[in-house]
């Protein structure tokens, strides 16, 4: 599967309920709802085959993918792959947005989801996503409630204080 390239042209039709929640390049997603749009494809990939298999937990996504099949899953993230986010609304905060740029610094945020924070190939795409979002996974992967096929994000915010996760998110929900 790995060499097979997915359909963005079907995967349009198959995201068509995704975006209710997981917004559009005109519409922010839902909140505590992460974009899709210009997630690396094997990111997506990976986490729809955990989530329809049962291997991520994530209550509001239980049976949403339930008959797609793995070529499916592979258009799907082909589509969400080459679609633009849409912007936040937020307003950054001057403060804490210095503060969450010396903590990304500090962490070596930017090593694994690049500079730009747009995420590359298993590694999602973690700028310009809702504030809310990021904050509440990176609460989750610290306190062990939030786990992948790679638990490498656990310990890097294990003991982080929940004013530099609010922080961190601040900086990179308004890159």
């Amino acid at each position: 599967m790995a060499q097979f390239k997915g359909n963005p042209a079907r995967g349009e039709t198959l995201a068509k309920p995704c975006a209710v929640c997981h917004g559009t390049p005109e519409r922010e997603p839902l909140p505590l709802t992460p974009s899709l749009a210009r997630q690396p494809e094997d990111y997506t990939v990976m986490q729809l085959f955990l989530l329809r298999e049962g291997l991520r937990e994530a209550p509001q996504m239980a049976g949403a993918l339930n008959g797609f099949t793995d070529f499916d899953l592979l258009d799907v993230a082909a589509y969400f792959g080459r679609q633009k986010p849409s912007r936040n609304s937020t307003q950054p905060d001057p403060k804490l947005h210095a503060r969450g740029a010396g903590i990304s610094k500090s962490m070596g945020c930017g090593s694994c989801h690049l500079q730009d924070f747009r995420g590359q190939k298993q590694i999602p795409r973690i700028s310009n996503q809702r504030e809310d979002y990021l904050a509440a996974t990176m609460k989750a992967y610290r306190d062990n409630k939030r786990t992948g096929a790679d638990t490498s994000m656990n310990g890097i915010l294990y003991k982080m204080a929940d004013g530099d996760i609010e922080a961190l998110a601040h900086y990179l929900a308004n890159q």
